[in-house]
């Protein structure tokens, strides 16, 4: 009988690693994991029917499983039945994280089993051109935030005649809420990599960096681990995959800096300077590490590449609305019952996701409001939770998905706080590059903390007027999204919370 448990660092932070000891004696996988966080740590058993499941279970709880296996497993109070018929799970489409759960992270067998680099055989078979076009044709989108067509960039990269080109990930996840590129690089490694060889042959690069964010250890080491096997095996160094092209890569960590998730800044760190925001243009796709093209991608968005690949372009076109296209993985978290991950086509409604899958607050309190897209997005209130999660839709409403990152917040959260939060945010973290963002971000923490200590409606209004120009300023007048997009939270905050201001409505509407 054999038994499966995460070795994910979320997993294990709430006792997966306690639970393993516990189960010393028995056939246990260490497995990547389902991203059904508030069932962890969850321990799955072969059954002739399917794995069934038990969570969340502590050391103490291991006795009582095995006991209960040896019998009616159904009858031990944390069994969950066959874990693929829960419900969160079920009614997921799960493109990218297809194997999270099933495979062992650094096991290239189990891979290969689930279709592992099949995506890099038909690369190769196909040549840079058409497999350009399959990317293009599929409407993949890049998934860290401002949703270009990852198909552009692979031609434009590719079109450029250099003597060196290269392929950066940007792993460096730092919005709050968001974990997707951290489950897939410490449970999927060899699905990154995959997708980068691929861009890598495609658009004539040789070489390689994923910048990872230093407060990701076990990823880093996953995927170092894991780049050794890759290397070993064929699939990167001087005949990438039977292909007679050269792509090799490495691991770079980042020392924490906000600013370096903006690509550019991204490109100074890796070049050894301190990250600080370029002007464009020239882009990267042209100009872009050490002057060179570069092709510059989140993980999410590289990782979809072997699928498409592998089914075709039509078969990922078949997801999503609109020209939001394929599957997003959304990240549930803050104040919600069942925090985790949910993958899905383009189209779902923020209430689809917020109350279905995340089963309301964890409080029990009534919802206030979701945070979409990281610290600097929108506060999107219940009224709007019809919304469809589309690029698009959300752009009309004033707000962004970003990396998916959806933040839910209960009743007693104050939203005059959380707009100051954001302002002084984005002064810790800003680069200096630009006045707009540098200076803003400063006044914009001191025209709240006026708004809030005015002492009549007088004052409140005439702060509520400077801040409105602020928000302005900063959008349309920053050099990147850091500046220009901290005015989403701070405006829906004070449109749909004038409240937490101490404004009527009328006030924070003018």
């Amino acid at each position: 009988m054999s038994l499966y448990l995460s070795c994910d660092s979320l997993a294990r932070a709430v006792g997966a690693d306690e639970v393993a000891s516990a189960l010393a004696s028995q056939d246990l996988q260490r497995t990547s994991s389902r991203g059904l966080y508030w069932l962890e740590p969850l321990l799955e058993v072969d059954t002739p029917q399917g794995r069934i499941g038990f969570g969340p279970l502590t050391a103490a709880d291991v006795p009582s499983v095995l006991d209960a296996l040896q019998g009616e497993p159904s009858t031990h109070p944390l069994a969950l039945g066959l874990v693929e018929e829960l419900p969160y799970l079920k009614s997921q489409q799960r493109l990218l994280f297809a194997r999270a759960g099933i495979t062992r992270p650094l096991s290239l067998d189990d891979y290969r089993a689930h279709g592992g680099f099949e995506g890099l055989n038909r690369a190769v078979a196909f040549g840079g051109d058409e497999t350009a076009t399959a990317v293009f044709d599929s409407g993949l989108r890049g998934r860290g935030g401002a949703a270009f067509p990852a198909g552009i960039k692979w031609r434009t990269v590719r079109a450029t005649q250099a003597a060196q080109k290269y392929i950066v990930c940007n792993a460096d996840e730092g919005d709050s809420g968001t974990f997707a590129d951290r489950m897939l690089m410490e449970g999927d490694p060899f699905l990154l990599i995959e997708g980068m060889a691929i861009a890598g042959i495609t658009v004539g690069a040789s070489y390689g960096y994923i910048y990872v964010r230093s407060e990701y250890p076990q990823a880093i080491a996953t995927l170092n681990e894991a780049l050794e096997i890759a290397r070993t095996n064929g699939y990167l160094g001087a005949n990438v995959g039977g292909s007679g092209l050269a792509f090799d890569m490495e691991v770079r960590v980042g020392a924490g800096a906000y600013i370096c998730g903006e690509e550019t800044a991204l490109l100074d760190s890796l070049e050894g300077k301190r990250g600080i925001v370029r002007a464009k243009p020239p882009i990267p796709a042209l100009k872009g590490l050490f002057g060179q093209p570069t092709l510059v991608h989140n993980v999410l968005t590289l990782a979809s590449v072997p699928l498409i690949l592998a089914k075709g372009a039509q078969f990922y076109r078949d997801y999503g609305m609109g020209r939001s296209l394929g599957t997003m993985p959304f990240q549930l978290a803050g104040n919600i019952r069942r925090g985790g991950l949910v993958e899905r086509a383009f189209g779902l409604t923020l209430r689809e996701l917020v109350e279905d899958y995340g089963g309301g607050t964890a409080s029990g309190r009534p919802l206030k409001a979701a945070q979409v897209g990281g610290p600097l997005g929108a506060w999107v209130p219940p009224s709007q939770f019809d919304t469809p999660l589309d690029y698009e839709a959300f752009a009309g409403i004033g707000a962004m998905l970003g990396h998916g990152g959806v933040v839910v917040a209960d009743d007693s959260l104050d939203m005059a706080h959380m707009a100051r939060f954001a302002m002084q945010f984005c002064a810790e973290e800003s680069c200096g590059k630009c006045t707009p963002c540098r200076i803003g971000s400063t006044r914009g923490v001191e025209v709240i903390d006026r708004l809030l200590a005015a002492p009549d409606q007088n004052g409140r209004d005439e702060q509520v007027i400077i801040l409105k120009d602020l928000c302005d300023t900063l959008q349309y007048g920053s050099l990147c999204a850091l500046g220009g997009m901290v005015s989403f939270p701070v405006a829906s905050a004070l449109k749909y919370f004038p409240a937490d201001f101490g404004l009527q409505s009328s006030e924070a509407d003018q």
